[in-house]
């Protein structure tokens, strides 16, 4: 299902990653740390790691700040995403997006499912597109993260993956 191409050559990605959280901090951040370990450990850059808290206007100026830096090329956000008043990460992406991404939210679900059943229906994970920047939120639990990355994120941000990926339409992303 998942085919790498190894006769194609890897190309190694610059990442913003941020903790949206409340109640999180550099000692206890727990699916912050678990990403940017597996995102250093596949060979892309984590070239921005912050924490902030839970506000909406306070994620759309992150998200805009790290989309208007150049160098990243991908923003993987992590918490903020469940029902709860605070929980805004959704609503800050979808009114930044130029485009959403819809069928990461759906395959993130669909496969979370098989792992926590009906308990899936609470995340609103979703992507997009901003600025000519993709943006991936998940939800704030290691074990999604996890799923979030090993079953979806690491192949859809591999060139070598086939029949398509993320990385070879990432130039597209600012035709007109």
């Amino acid at each position: 299902m998942n085919k790498i191409d190894n006769s194609i050559k890897f190309v190694s990605i610059n990442i913003g990653l941020v903790t949206i959280s409340d109640s999180r901090n550099e000692d206890n951040d727990k699916s912050g740390n678990l990403l940017k370990e597996k995102i250093k450990n596949f060979g892309h850059i984590v070239y921005k790691k912050i924490i902030i808290k839970d506000d909406l206007d306070l994620i759309k100026k992150t998200i805009s700040d790290l989309t208007n830096d150049t160098k990243i090329d991908a923003i993987i956000t992590t918490g903020g995403t469940g029902l709860t008043g605070r929980d805004s990460t959704p609503e800050a992406i979808i009114a930044m997006a130029d485009k959403i991404i819809d069928g990461f939210g759906e395959l993130f679900r669909q496969l979370s499912y098989e792992k926590i059943g009906t308990s899936t229906i609470q995340s609103r994970a979703v992507a997009g597109v901003i600025n000519n920047t993709y943006i991936f939120s998940l939800p704030g639990s290691p074990g999604a993260c996890k799923d979030g990355w090993d079953l979806i994120l690491k192949y859809q941000l591999d060139i070598r993956h086939k029949p398509c990926n993320f990385i070879e339409i990432m130039p597209r992303l600012k035709e007109k």
